[in-house]
């Protein structure tokens, strides 16, 4: 009997080890280009939304969430969450999506890219004060958006590389993105190399992205694009422009505008978006369809 409770509680324990995320740094050192960084990665609550978000990223990494052995269908994706590049919404946009992927048997990895420096224990509220000189606060964010796309390459490269580690096919490897993360992602889309390919891309309520001059290219990945007529924040035009893009080059692609939701896709039915992203992934053969 003592022996039988002890195997319960060893498997027991390796259940909720199993279940505990890992955290893998995407450089070996500094990230290249930040070299003369000094500040470090943090984490508050002081925000409207009164949720956890980490800003001073200077060290990027993959949080790593595994799905339970009898569900796991060997696809993976990357999750970036947004915040205007200079916060991360790491809960809401990661934490979050991650424990709902895992469900449906995909390994997540959310992504800590680096962002714009805050020099306060404030950031929400820096940035609020940033964005009311908007063409600062854009210079601002191209600036590091460099930063954080060669972050989202070296994540994409990472987890290709791993993929027989994570139990991962390396043909079904993804990445999406939210608001900032969101526009993050569409910057792979159109600048990624044969190794930094992903299978397959998300955009969720895309934040402020340029596509003036930007070549599609000829094997542009299946895109799945959530967004709201009502988002007071970007104009719902910088998503079905994307979506066009898609369509005018014959490239697989879905697109869902809710009538209602904001920026941030809030209320039903515009918050069960990420059960039509899991069915669109059972359409495009990334995930096992349930029985």
């Amino acid at each position: 009997m003592k022996k039988t409770i002890q195997l319960v509680l060893m498997m027991g324990l390796l259940t909720v080890l199993q279940a505990q995320p890992s955290v893998v740094p995407l450089y070996t050192s500094t990230a290249p280009g930040s070299e003369s960084w000094t500040w470090k990665e943090k984490e508050t609550n002081k925000n409207p939304l009164n949720t956890r978000i980490v800003y001073n990223v200077s060290s990027p990494t993959l949080t790593v969430y595994l799905p339970q052995p009898a569900v796991a269908n060997g696809a993976g994706v990357i999750v970036c969450p947004g915040g205007g590049f200079h916060i991360l919404l790491i809960d809401k946009e990661g934490t979050a999506v991650a424990n709902e992927l895992t469900k449906k048997g995909l390994t997540v990895f959310v992504l800590k890219y680096r962002l714009a420096q805050s020099i306060t224990d404030d950031p929400w509220q820096e940035m609020m004060g940033k964005m009311k000189d908007m063409n600062r606060f854009r210079e601002t964010v191209e600036s590091v958006k460099r930063l954080a796309l060669e972050d989202a390459f070296a994540a994409l490269k990472y987890v290709r590389q791993h993929a027989d580690e994570y139990k991962l096919d390396p043909n079904k490897i993804g990445i999406m993105g939210f608001s900032a993360g969101g526009a993050l992602s569409s910057e792979v889309a159109f600048n990624y190399k044969e190794h930094t390919r992903p299978d397959f891309l998300g955009i969720i309520y895309m934040g402020l992205s340029n596509m003036n001059n930007k070549v599609l290219p000829a094997d542009a990945p299946p895109l799945f694009i959530a967004g709201a007529t009502d988002d007071q924040l970007v104009p719902v035009n910088s998503i079905v422009s994307l979506y066009s893009a898609w369509v005018k080059e014959k490239h697989p692609a879905e697109l869902h505008l809710y009538s209602n939701g904001g920026h941030g896709l809030n209320g039903f039915p515009a918050s069960s978006w990420i059960n039509r992203f899991t069915d669109w992934l059972e359409v495009q053969w990334m995930i096992k369809k349930d029985k």
